[in-house]
């Protein structure tokens, strides 16, 4: 399988419209985005925009006590926003079902997917989220 990986800088928040647009591209057939970036990076504000893309209504928020919060897109389409920051063993993650998320055919967007690296499925789409200033971050999307 080819390797693209696709990098956008941008200097302000107006910018997050076309980082969105080129990770909804990216997935293709893939359904798990996972998003790799420091504390703060901006990665569920990019999560937010996403979601607005997709025709989400409700406020987005981050699932940081929840795990996961469950969104309805256009079409009914079902978008999943999980945040594993908090899991502290891996089991914790077996004990909610992530399985049944992540191969549901159904969108499912993960902050913090380095606390469950290995129960990620092969294909996923990985976004890394390098902070450059305050304001200025450099997205890759791969």
């Amino acid at each position: 399988m080819e390797n693209n990986i696709r990098t956008i800088h941008i200097t302000s928040e107006d910018g997050l419209k076309e980082v969105a647009e080129a990770i909804i591209e990216a997935t293709g057939r893939r359904t798990v985005v996972v998003f790799r970036g420091e504390m703060g990076a901006g990665k569920t504000t990019l999560i937010r925009e996403i979601a607005s893309q997709l025709g989400v209504g409700d406020t987005v928020t981050s699932p940081t006590f929840a795990i996961v919060n469950q969104y309805k897109g256009a079409g009914d389409r079902n978008i999943y926003h999980f945040d594993f920051y908090r899991i502290n063993d891996i089991r914790e993650a077996y004990d909610f079902g992530y399985e049944e998320y992540f191969y549901s055919g159904d969108l499912c967007l993960v902050e913090w997917p380095e606390k469950i690296e290995q129960l990620l499925p092969e294909n996923v789409v990985t976004v890394r989220i390098t902070v450059d200033d305050e304001t200025s971050r450099t997205f890759e999307i791969e």
